[in-house]
């Protein structure tokens, strides 16, 4: 069964190594062994262009996507060839899940990645602060803004209670 695998490549070579890995695969006869590879990018618009043209831009510059076997002929395969670096996971990659590469696909389509979760927080809850500038801190939530994913939690900072704005990942109640 063919999975998705990442590996790591010298950045700015990515169309090479795959147009070189394509060609290898032709040569060995591992057709059957691999599926898609992929260059992960997006039409992006550049900021301080003027012009309205989208360009392809690279979202993980250095990283391709192999959809393959975990066979060891088409592991060496591609670990021989010129400027990969490494399967990601070293000695035993681990292939991506299917929501991984869901959503992958889903930033190359230009799909804006949407949450689903219902969040459970309330105004004058107490919460714990788990990431950013103020991990370990606990606070107070003051105001709840379901559709940017933001709190507005108080918390003590040299005795004064003090606004601080957190994303819904940063605490845990």
């Amino acid at each position: 069964m063919k999975q998705w695998y990442v590996i790591q490549v010298y950045a700015g070579y990515e169309e090479l190594v795959k147009a070189d890995m394509l060609k290898r695969i032709e040569e060995q006869g591992l057709e059957d062994s691999f599926g898609q590879i992929l260059i992960p990018s997006a039409k992006m618009k550049q900021f301080f262009d003027a012009s309205d043209a989208l360009q392809d831009q690279q979202l993980f510059p250095g990283y391709m996507l192999v959809e393959m076997t975990s066979e060891p002929e088409a592991m060496r395969l591609v670990e021989v060839t010129p400027r990969v670096t490494r399967f990601l996971g070293g000695k035993n990659p681990v292939p991506l899940s299917q929501s991984e590469i869901n959503r992958v696909l889903g930033q190359m389509r230009g799909d804006v990645a949407l949450s689903t979760e219902k969040h459970n927080f309330e105004v004058d809850k107490e919460v714990e602060i788990v990431d950013g500038a103020f991990s370990g801190f606990v606070g107070i939530i003051n105001a709840i803004d379901t559709e940017n994913e933001k709190l507005t939690v108080m918390v003590s900072i040299f005795g004064r209670m003090t606004p601080v704005e957190l994303g819904f990942s940063q605490v845990k109640r």
